[in-house]
This record gives structure tokens, C-alpha cells and sequence, in this order.
């Protein structure tokens, strides 16, 4: 699984077909997280991680936002993993 490697895999549902790896925290949860607009970096998707006390980060608008998109755009600092 990729979250072993930290890593989050982007997968494009329609396509069937891996979109991006994006390099996150030591094991990212593999539960649905948080999706928010960022002022900055527009629609991101939040996750925390299991492995240490951060919160990924990654920008999920390909279309007005694709310098961010399917990055780690920011961390956050969580309460332990």
C-alpha cells in the first residue's frame, strides 16, 4: 500500500488510472480526512498521519489551481499519531 511508503495515491476514479504519488508524513491515514478551500491553494484535502503528529495538506483542483494539484501544498501540526 502506498501509505507504507508516505505516500498518498491520487487515483482518477473515471480513467481507472494512477494520477500522482505525492511524497507526505510517516503513514498517512488511509481514512477519508478533510476537504476544505484554501485561501491560497484552493480546494486542498487534509489528512492526518499515523505515523508522527503532522496533517498533510494537497491540492485537489487540477483545473483553476494545477500548480498545486496532487501536491503537498502545507502541514499542519497535529496531536500525535
Amino acid at each position: 500500500a502506498a501509505n507504507n511508503s508516505n505516500k498518498v495515491a491520487v487515483i482518477d476514479s473515471k480513467e481507472r488510472k494512477l494520477t500522482a504519488l505525492v511524497d507526505v508524513g510517516k503513514t498517512p491515514h488511509p481514512g477519508r480526512g478533510a476537504n476544505f478551500n484554501h485561501p491560497t491553494y484552493g480546494p486542498v484535502w487534509a489528512t492526518s498521519h499515523l505515523g508522527d503528529d503532522g496533517i498533510s495538506l494537497i491540492g485537489t483542483d487540477p483545473t483553476k489551481h494545477p500548480q498545486y494539484a496532487w501536491k503537498q501544498v502545507g502541514s499542519l501540526k497535529g496531536q500525535g499519531g
